[in-house]
C-alpha cells in the first residue's frame, strides 16, 4: 500500500496462452476462406474478360458502321500484330486469351483502333480465324460464331457452368453474352 491507497491485484491485459488461442482461430479461418477468395478472384477474371470481349465486338462492329470500312477483330501476339489460325503466342496458347486488336485498313496499312493485352489465367477458346465487320450495317462474314470463357486452370472450385461465359455472334455481328458454357443448354 502506498499512502494508503490499495492497488487492484487484477490482471491488465492477455495471456500468452490467450493470445496463441486467438492467433491459432483466425489462422484457422483464414485458411478455410482462402479458396472461397481464390475462386472469386478467378470468377471476377472470367465475367471481366468475357465483358471487354463483348464490348470490343460491339466497338467493331459500330466501326465498320461509322466508317463505312472493313473492322477486324484478330488475335495479337506481343508486338500487336495478327496470328495466323492456329497460331500460338508468347504463352504458348493458341486461343484468345493471348490478347487481341481491332483493325481497320486505310491506304493499305492495317492501323489499330483498340488492343486488349493477354490474360493467361483465362481461358477464351472460339473462332481461330480473324472475325470481320462490315459496312453498311455491321454484319460479320461468316456464320454464326461463339467464344467460350472459362479459367484457364481450372480448380475443383471453380469447374462447371457457373464458371463460365459464352459469347455468340449472329451473323448481323451483333454480339450477346450468356452465363456458361456455349454449348450448355440455356
Amino acid at each position: 500500500m502506498k499512502h494508503g491507497v490499495a492497488l487492484p491485484r487484477g490482471r491488465g491485459g492477455f495471456t500468452l496462452i490467450e493470445t496463441l488461442v486467438v492467433v491459432a482461430l483466425l489462422a484457422v479461418i483464414a485458411v478455410m476462406a482462402t479458396p472461397s477468395l481464390v475462386a472469386w478472384h478467378v470468377r471476377d477474371q472470367v465475367d471481366a474478360r468475357a465483358r471487354v470481349l463483348l464490348s470490343t465486338l460491339s466497338y467493331a462492329r459500330s466501326e465498320a458502321v461509322r466508317r463505312g470500312a472493313r473492322v477486324t477483330v484478330c488475335r495479337v501476339d506481343a508486338s500487336r500484330r495478327c496470328l495466323a489460325s492456329g497460331q500460338a503466342c508468347r504463352a504458348g496458347v493458341a486461343d484468345w486469351s493471348c490478347g487481341w486488336a481491332v483493325m481497320v485498313e486505310r491506304t493499305g496499312t492495317p492501323m489499330i483502333l483498340r488492343a486488349q493485352a493477354e490474360l493467361a489465367a483465362v481461358s477464351i477458346a472460339g473462332t481461330q480465324t480473324n472475325l470481320t465487320f462490315t459496312p453498311p450495317a455491321g454484319q460479320l462474314i461468316g456464320s454464326f460464331r461463339s467464344f467460350d470463357i472459362a479459367p484457364h486452370f481450372p480448380s475443383g472450385a471453380t469447374q462447371g457452368e457457373l464458371w463460365r461465359r459464352c459469347i455468340r455472334i449472329a451473323a448481323g455481328g451483333r454480339p450477346r453474352i450468356a452465363d456458361g458454357a456455349c454449348g450448355a443448354a440455356s
